[in-house]
């Protein structure tokens, strides 16, 4: 069995995107594929990750996140200011040679995908292999996610899980990601630990949410700005990284609690895994383990680049990927200390300091639509424009133009949706009728147009200061909304008007465009 073939800051596996000015060498363009420490160094050179699931690209940037904090000693608050320090490696223009060179030095022994002789494999659990039934173990299809496996139906691909198709190493690293931080809960493979044999999971710290990073013009604007200020209280020492722990958790005691950012970033799995490689050729993984890491407890979820929003309970949970909502219709809430809503959302925490290394990054939502168990609906993955200058920077300012505009263009989708719905019920006699069908085809013709009226109306506002209200038109804009609603109503009910029984349906549902009916005053 290859024990240590394969070394993760050697080896090229992460797919990136260059910056167009980047010169060729006289082996010709760069490469597609780096490994971590080529990116880590070359950081300033790559546009961003080329990584096709938006899962896994959420994922390996936490894990960068984390390696840069090291590299650059911002991994604590001091010494000095944190702001000025982070300031100083941005005017620098690259991540320090110095300090990469000395992190790989420490720590190239960790990062092994396959390790039998230290048994330290990065981000696996060697010991699944005695713990976990040989003769049933999850399977190559089971980890790689766009995959079907078991009985589950077969979609897109035909695979079998008695001869599948062996994952290379870059692909089964990016799943390995993928289920630390997206992992399902509920049944898993056995994994016996002293004596009592058990198979539930828990689910991932990020299953369900979505989000949000912002995003500069280089790999290296994006690491930085991805930065939290550590708290006074954070040591390096005890805010670690799994690959930096000297043993292994305890499966069997408690999960415990992120003390500080990199655990945060990296350390919060509730799954552990061990990638078996093919005996012959190391770059292919023949097998895999996948269980449960924790037999109890869960590791708070707390996570710097979600919204956090409050249910009618009080319970505190973060925004749910939808992959039918348009990121700018979270704008406002990735902005705004306080945005409005009954939610309560709260802005991700890493957009308090992202400003600080440029006014002109983008937001880039990453997510997968899923339910908390074994259910996977859709990857998302979507980016603004440079919207960060607008980042608000004093507490009085809490109904900005770009929050007026997205509520806008939500009540007046919430008003189409019931709208033909109403009409369709009064059109088939049926108070009961859902009208899906209609307001899934008033949904599709709205909210594109909202979208590009809301990013061309966002062009528009005054970047100066000088305007008030950032020259922001709110019956124009309230105007503009309402003309796109009515267009939608109107083409997705014209087959209904050729009847006077629809014609009557529709005349009278269209008020709901406006508000509805407005109810009658009580006497007295």
């Amino acid at each position: 069995m290859p024990s240590r073939d394969y070394n993760l800051f050697d080896e090229p596996w992460i797919p990136v995107r260059w910056v167009p000015t980047t010169p060729h060498s006289t082996l010709g363009a760069p490469p597609d594929l780096v490994g971590v420490r080529e990116l880590l160094l070359r950081s300033s050179e790559i546009a961003g990750l080329a990584i096709v699931d938006p899962p896994a690209h959420s994922a390996l940037l936490r894990i960068l996140y984390a390696l840069t904090a090291r590299v650059t000693h911002l991994d604590e608050a001091g010494p000095g200011d944190w702001g000025e320090r982070r300031l100083e490696v941005l005017e620098a223009g690259r991540l320090p040679d110095a300090g990469i060179d000395k992190y790989v030095t420490k720590y190239r022994d960790r990062f092994f995908l396959y390790d039998v002789a230290s048994k330290r494999p990065w981000m696996q659990d060697p010991r699944l292999a005695e713990q976990c039934d040989g003769d049933n173990t999850a399977g190559v299809n089971k980890l790689i996610v766009t995959r079907p496996s078991g009985n589950n139906h077969a979609w897109f691909r035909h695979g079998h899980d008695a001869s599948p198709d062996l994952p290379d190493a870059p692909e089964a690293v990016m799943n390995l990601l993928v289920w630390h931080f997206y992992g399902p809960s509920g049944r898993c493979s056995s994994r016996e630990v002293g004596g009592v044999k058990s198979a539930s999971a828990t689910a991932g710290p990020l299953r369900t949410a979505l989000s949000y990073h912002p995003e500069g013009d280089s790999l290296f604007e994006t690491l930085l700005a991805g930065l939290v200020r550590p708290e006074s209280t954070v040591k390096r020492e005890t805010d670690q990284c799994p690959w930096e722990w000297d043993e292994l958790p305890d499966p069997e005691a408690p999960a415990p609690s992120p003390p500080g950012p990199c655990a945060r970033l990296t350390a919060c799995s509730q799954h552990a895994l061990l990638l078996v490689p093919d005996p012959q050729d190391p770059q292919l993984v023949r097998d895999a383990y996948i269980t449960w890491a924790y037999r109890s407890g869960r590791i708070p979820r707390d996570d710097d680049y979600l919204i956090w929003q409050v249910s009618q309970q009080g319970n505190r949970y973060p925004r749910p990927a939808d992959s039918r909502r348009a990121l700018w219709r979270d704008l406002d809430a990735l902005l705004l200390k306080e945005p409005p809503g009954t939610a309560q959302p709260r802005r991700p925490k890493v957009f308090e300091y992202a400003s600080e290394v440029s006014e002109d990054l983008r937001v880039r939502a990453l997510g997968f639509e899923q339910e908390g168990q074994a259910k996977d609906t859709q990857f998302i993955d979507a980016a603004t424009p440079p919207v960060l200058g607008f980042a608000e920077k004093e507490a009085a300012r809490t109904t900005p133009p770009v929050g007026r505009m997205r509520q806008l263009g939500e009540t007046y989708g919430r008003r189409l949706e019931r709208a033909v719905k109403r009409a369709w019920a009064e059109y088939v006699r049926d108070t009961k009728a859902d009208g899906g069908t209609w307001a899934d085809e008033a949904a599709a013709r709205y909210w594109p147009c909202a979208e590009a009226e809301f990013w061309d109306r966002f062009r528009r506002l005054d970047r100066t200061g000088r305007a008030a209200n950032g020259g922001f038109e709110r019956q124009a804009a309230r105007a503009a909304f309402l003309r796109l609603a009515q267009e939608a109503y109107d083409t997705v009910t014209a087959s209904a008007t050729r009847t006077q029984r629809g014609a009557k349906a529709v005349s009278n549902a269209r008020i709901e465009l406006y508000g509805g009916a407005r109810k009658p005053r009580g006497r007295g």
